[in-house]
């Protein structure tokens, strides 16, 4: 079997862990980046479109692979790849980079340095967006900056820096826009820009037809029981369930039920949230593609938002999960901020024998 030596770097978001790529490193498996998916989001010809959901399988396995929950593929900022000519003298090489780079970054001078990245679930299914995983991102692009800016001149490299701490990244589910908070050598604060939560059923999307705008407590006939759930998009769908306790509900096996009902087309990520406070909600996450996972980005902005549609929460409130703490506000007439942490975990090559 033909195997493939594919670099690769593992972060988490509050447990929530991804392994990221470049997506020049996925050449060999056809998966070379070819065009812009909405506005800039890497879309891949048919023979990595074929690669890409058998390599997250691969890559995320946690007994076979390097283990995580979802791949994250990154197409980096186009200064990056501006390489000197070997024929050149290395002062003019430097000096043409960096004439370069200046003229990227004047170019995109009102809305940060861009990159653009597609999330992948552990079973090969793909996301739209995940609040965990773009910060998981970010954090890659500081660990490849080290690398990658070295050709620059001096004065240069700090400036592409300093641009990093207000990027905007393009997903599928659109442009995101991501500040660096604080950084160490491989630890990052970030706060994401979300956007505004989705509240029409049909673009959620949802199946039934007996709803309105928003979907609040609608019941969900389930094989056991009918369950009150608040429905929203975060870029992905969701679907919002209160508890009193979390140890009166089996909601491991009632997230697996809802992720896949039929009123779903598209499945649904599920959340479970317990209200202690109006500033302080507990929440346990069953993520589509994934299953039960410690931490959720999209899924903490959900459960907020959910709460702040049923009037049981402020609008700007702590998220606590079995893995630590996020912090997510929705100010009246404005977009969903998450604020979270990164850390970088490891970095290596696996051997894809695909």
């Amino acid at each position: 079997m033909k195997s493939t030596l594919v670099r690769f770097a593992k972060l988490h978001g509050l447990g929530n862990d991804w392994v990221a790529v470049d997506t020049d490193d996925l050449r060999p498996l056809g998966a070379r980046a070819a065009g812009t998916r909405s506005r800039g989001a890497p879309t891949f010809p048919e023979s990595g479109r074929q690669a890409l959901p058998d390599f997250a399988r691969s890559i995320c396995d946690r007994h076979t692979g390097v283990g995580a929950d979802g791949l994250i593929v990154v197409t980096e900022p186009k200064a990056w790849h501006r390489q000197s000519d070997p024929k050149q003298s290395k002062r003019a090489a430097r000096a043409e980079t960096g004439a370069r780079a200046r003229a990227d970054a004047d170019a995109d001078v009102d809305k940060g340095w861009g990159a653009a990245v597609r999330f992948f679930n552990a079973d090969g299914s793909e996301a739209e967006m995940s609040g965990n995983g773009i910060r998981c991102a970010a954090g890659f692009l500081w660990v490849r900056a080290a690398l990658k800016l070295g050709d620059l001149p001096a004065k240069a490299a700090t400036e592409a820096v300093e641009r990093l701490r207000d990027l905007r990244i393009e997903t599928v589910a659109g442009v995101r826009s991501v500040a660096t908070l604080t950084r160490k050598v491989s630890e990052w604060t970030f706060r994401v820009g979300m956007g505004s939560p989705v509240l029409d059923p049909t673009a959620i999307p949802f199946g039934s037809r007996d709803t309105s705008v928003p979907v609040i407590k609608f019941p969900l006939r389930l094989s056991a029981a009918t369950l009150p759930v608040t429905l929203t998009s975060m870029g992905n769908p969701h679907c919002s369930v209160f508890v009193d306790r979390f140890e009166d509900l089996d909601w491991q096996a009632v997230g697996r039920e809802i992720e896949r009902h039929q009123l779903f087309p598209h499945r649904t990520n599920v959340e479970f949230v317990k209200v202690r406070s109006r500033k302080r909600i507990d929440v346990r996450f069953w993520e589509r593609g994934v299953g039960e996972t410690q931490s959720s980005g999209t899924g903490s902005c959900a459960a907020v938002a959910a709460c702040i549609l049923n009037h049981a929460t402020g609008r700007k409130v702590r998220v606590d999960t079995l893995a630590g703490t996020l912090e997510v506000a929705w100010p009246e007439g404005g977009e969903v901020s998450l604020t979270g942490p990164a850390a970088l975990i490891a970095q290596g090559t696996y051997q894809f024998r695909g």
